[in-house]
């Protein structure tokens, strides 16, 4: 049985992704751990049209799909990136709400921050913000945001309860979720449960059933 803290595990998922900025890697969450960014960010989902329109050391290829792809975003919203790392969906969604919306991601890892926040000092995309913190205590104002995303970031929490309280408290009434993720259909093997595993996007996913009523009693609160 595996006895890791709350602190190992978060520390492991912390230099896991320190190290994929730091080090120019394209590894996550992929099932294997490592992925060739733009071809696994085609095959999950993104067009050659969407890669080509932002920074190329934006696609890390660490997403399990593409949440721009269902968000509907519009012309003036306000979009928050729930672990946002080197920017590709920031920047994406910065093209689609135009000069007159926002783009603010956020992400736990101080070397993502910096990456994201050169690639788009470098590209010249003024209304996107990147903010260190973390998804369970977002440093976003209340009843603020138009869209939330998400792409393969909310099963890396150790408190996903928190998560969806705090994505419920900064959005605004009418607001939505689009959300990429790792989710479980059936018990994960204990010898796949190791350190390493939360970082690579397995050992901390939901099961589907238990996301569903953590939605479904937020929703009833509204």
């Amino acid at each position: 049985m595996n006895t890791f803290t709350q602190e190992q595990k978060r520390d492991a998922i912390a230099q896991n992704y320190a190290k994929i900025a730091s080090n120019d890697e394209s590894c996550g969450c992929s099932p294997s751990g490592c992925c060739s960014s733009q071809n696994i960010s085609l095959e999950l989902g993104y067009s050659q049209e969407q890669l080509n329109s932002i920074p190329t050391e934006a696609d890390k290829g660490l997403g399990c799909g593409n949440p721009t792809a269902i968000a509907s975003l519009k012309k003036g919203e306000v979009v928050l990136d729930l672990g946002s790392g080197a920017g590709l969906d920031c920047f994406l969604a910065s093209i689609e709400v135009g000069e007159e919306g926002k783009v603010i991601g956020v992400d736990m890892t101080r070397e993502m921050v910096a990456k994201a926040r050169s690639n788009r000092d470098k590209n010249g995309y003024d209304n996107v913000d990147f903010r260190l913190g973390e998804i369970e205590n977002l440093p976003v104002g209340d009843n603020s945001v138009d869209v939330i995303i998400s792409n393969c970031v909310i099963n890396l929490s150790l408190d996903k309860q928190r998560v969806f309280d705090e994505a419920f408290r900064v959005l605004k009434t009418g607001g939505r979720l689009a959300i990429s993720d790792i989710v479980l259909t059936k018990k994960i093997p204990s010898q796949m449960i190791t350190l390493d595993s939360y970082g690579a996007c397995i050992a901390g996913a939901s099961f589907i059933g238990d996301l569903e009523i953590v939605l479904k009693t937020l929703v009833l609160k509204i």
